[in-house]
């Protein structure tokens, strides 16, 4: 791949991880925080009942998201390739079970309307039972989606590494990724050991890192001048 290609890898890159950040925004924030009503499972099923069309427009935009995170995954293999071939591949392997995982808790998410959106399940359930039954599986989604962050922030971790390593990005850029690498997998470990010292703030450093990747492969690209335009096999980094 010579620096024209891997310049228009960038700038896809930084397209789908702006609409990602849009997408994961407004389907895994705005919404849940919207619909879940803590300690209140009467309120939380009122609240999926009245924003059932709001809900599954957050579920579309979360399959939009699981769409760029996939391509992403490999997009940033191509860009961080060069740096090491061996580091990279696993990057994507961590971003692609992240996604999987994260989509197991996503069922939860959806399972969660289907005493209001499917009249034979409201046919066998009591008001109370429905009730129960949508907190609960917000609830698991919420747990679902806390549990196995650490798996995107080990990617994330990684590809910061991997752009510090290079020359074509900026070793700046590569720093900001790795601290909020860090901040998923810290939050991760705090969730499941010591759940009283959980903090959300953890979770400020990968949007500042994402919004800046974003704009700067938009904007700027990778140094083409220090990209190398052939990858020998047998040449490659192993770290």
């Amino acid at each position: 791949m010579d620096a024209s290609q891997a310049q228009k890898f960038a700038r896809v890159a930084s397209m789908l991880i702006l609409l990602s950040i849009f997408a994961g925004g407004f389907a895994e924030v705005y919404v849940p925080g919207k619909l879940l009503a803590l300690s209140d499972p009467v309120a939380t099923a009122r609240n999926v009942a009245h924003y059932a069309q709001l809900f599954r427009s957050s579920f579309a935009l979360y399959l939009a998201e699981a769409v760029c995170d996939i391509t992403l995954a490999l997009i940033f293999y191509v860009l961080l390739r060069p740096v090491s071939y061996t580091l990279s591949l696993l990057a994507a392997f961590f971003g692609l079970v992240s996604t999987a995982t994260f989509a197991m808790s996503e069922l939860f998410y959806f399972v969660s309307s289907i005493p209001v959106l499917d009249p034979n399940m409201q046919q066998h359930l009591v008001q109370e039972q429905r009730n129960l039954f949508i907190y609960s599986s917000l609830m698991l989604y919420g747990y679902g989606g806390s549990i196995f962050m650490a798996f995107y922030g080990i990617a994330t971790t990684l590809r910061g590494y991997l752009v510090y390593r290079s020359a074509y990005l900026p070793a700046w850029l590569g720093i900001l990724l790795m601290i909020a690498g860090t901040g998923f997998v810290t939050k991760n470990l705090l969730v499941v050991l010591s759940p009283q010292h959980d903090s959300d703030f953890l979770l400020m450093p990968m949007f500042a890192a994402m919004i800046a990747l974003a704009g700067w492969l938009l904007i700027k690209g990778i140094d083409a001048a220090k990209w190398p335009d052939r990858i020998v096999s047998g040449k490659s980094q192993w770290i």
